[in-house]
């Protein structure tokens, strides 16, 4: 008290205000972690896109163009003609943070696309372009495409459910057929699903034998596609993996 005033009671502040501000507080936060992942990551992985596809175009031109690709480079493009006539991704080498955010990054230790053995991709499925967001719509059989410098290569999604050698044999007869169709239905491809979840410590599913981690690179094994992503949606505590074997590859001279 000072003088003729007298101080105002203190108002006690009940834990439950404190709890109910600290939710709030935590509540906008999330709301900001959202909107930066899903919009402002897609506004800058949409430019850094745009400009290695031009990148690419001009090196492609080029014949002097150093064709080994460093880590960051576009080397190549992905389509997959389910998610419409306008999917379409350089991808660049590597799978650091920065070449995510540009597009579909090469496990740098897998194969090129068109050799024996696995190329596999890993990318976005929330934010940062997101091109790997319905990998889950995928079904046996579809294709994914890749154009690199010299060649377009086409992949068909192997059996997603098919749990017997009859199953996967029907599943593929449609893209499919000889030699390749025994060792994907019954013979030393069997394992190999289209799609599958899986753990992030799972390397086996790069490997140049998807599946076996002690599997080496051999002229006789088949080439394969190997997509990886999160999973859940805003999750990385799993991996969907998708695998796609090669049925066509067309030099573009």
């Amino acid at each position: 008290m000072t003088g003729n005033t007298v101080d105002a009671p203190r108002r006690k502040v009940r834990a439950q205000e404190v709890i109910g501000e600290m939710l709030l507080t935590f509540g906008v936060v999330l709301l900001l972690f959202a909107f930066y992942e899903a919009y402002w990551t897609n506004l800058d992985a949409g430019r850094k896109q745009s400009h290695a596809q031009e990148q690419l175009i001009d090196d492609w031109s080029n014949p002097r163009t150093n064709h080994t690709p460093a880590i960051g480079d576009a080397f190549a493009v992905l389509r997959i003609p389910a998610f419409g006539p306008d999917y379409q991704y350089a991808v660049v080498e590597g799978t650091d943070d920065a070449s995510l955010l540009t597009g579909p990054g090469h496990y740098s230790e897998s194969q090129m696309p068109g050799m024996p053995g696995n190329f596999a991709l890993a990318g976005h499925r929330v934010g940062k372009g997101a091109p790997f967001n319905d990998l889950g719509r995928l079904k046996a059989c579809d294709e994914i495409v890749v154009e690199t410098r010299d060649s377009t290569i086409t992949y068909r999604l192997l059996p997603v459910e098919a749990d017997s050698a009859e199953a996967r044999r029907a599943e593929l007869a449609g893209c499919l057929s000889g030699p390749m169709l025994d060792r994907v239905a019954s013979g030393d491809y069997a394992g190999v699903q289209g799609r599958h979840i899986t753990l992030p410590s799972d390397v086996g599913v790069v490997a140049p034998h998807p599946g076996r981690n002690d599997s080496a690179e051999s002229p006789d094994l088949l080439p394969v596609l190997t997509l990886t992503t999160c999973h859940p949606q805003f999750s990385n505590a799993e991996r969907m993996i998708i695998h796609a074997i090669q049925t066509d590859i067309t030099p573009k001279r």
